[in-house]
């Protein structure tokens, strides 16, 4: 079971439930700006696999992480119980892939807000490249000091609006993560490893929200060709909800609202 945190309102309203998935590196404490915000909504933090105190869980693939989520999920709320998901990054590659290949079944998932997150790869030519490239982060995180790994990792380019004070205290923070533990859970669910999700998710049901920073090109270009309803967020790169939380609450009130979910 993986470790979850559940709002003290959770049971004292019908309102659907927010579900917050964290990033690759990160936990539910990631969520605490965007929670405090938005405290009058019914809601749970998950830690992912290999993260945060779920760090000694391991997933192999994305349904699997799928039925985990549902699992941790199903020990707090009822399955009839309407459900948001809102994922950054990893969290919400795996919302992503959750509604699009029914990996959600027991679950009543109402609406999802991507925040961040890659559609996946068209091609095996780029998904056999990513996944060398997540392959030999995987085995420097198995390997190396994570302070010194870390240091290189927010230096990839979807990190470039960070300024070098933001980018150190996400190191010193990141730090306490096992290096071991993220290996395999960023091998388990690799982009390689990912469905291309955007033609399924634009059928779907369940309605998909995308949220991306306007300071984040390469995620503001693949929301803008998405066909998906889309926020682009002032003053944020690829971390929205640590740059910009109350953009980001405003956001979420804004979509419950259009969804009929508040």
């Amino acid at each position: 079971m993986l470790y979850s945190q559940a709002s003290a309102n959770l049971h004292t309203t019908g309102q659907a439930v927010l579900v917050y998935l964290h990033g690759l590196l990160g936990s539910g404490e990631d969520w605490h700006s965007v929670r405090q915000q938005l405290d009058n909504l019914p809601s749970i933090t998950i830690d992912l696999p290999g993260h945060g105190m779920s760090a000694l869980t391991a997933c192999c693939n994305f349904r699997d992480c799928c039925n985990q989520i549902s699992d941790t999920l199903l020990t707090h709320i009822e399955p009839h119980r309407p459900i948001v998901l809102l994922g950054y990054s990893l969290g919400a590659r795996i919302a992503m892939y959750g509604v699009a290949n029914t990996g959600f079944p027991a679950l009543n998932v109402s609406l999802v807000l991507a925040e961040g997150g890659n559609f996946g790869l068209p091609t095996a030519q780029e998904r056999e490249a990513r996944w060398q490239s997540d392959h030999q982060w995987a085995e420097r995180f198995r390997r190396e000091p994570i302070e010194q790994v870390l240091a290189d990792w927010y230096r990839q380019p979807v990190f470039s609006s960070l300024n070098h004070e933001q980018r150190q205290n996400l190191v010193t923070k990141r730090s306490a993560n096992l290096g071991c533990a993220v290996a395999n859970m960023l091998e388990a669910t690799s982009l390689a490893k990912q469905d291309y999700l955007l033609e399924t998710l634009n059928s779907s049901p369940t309605k998909t929200h995308y949220i991306c920073g306007e300071k984040d090109n390469k995620f503001s270009q693949l929301a803008e060709r998405s066909g998906l309803s889309f926020s682009q967020v002032a003053n944020a790169g690829h971390n929205v909800h640590l740059e910009q939380p109350q953009a980001l609450a405003t956001i979420i009130t804004t979509q419950l609202r259009l969804h009929g979910l508040n």
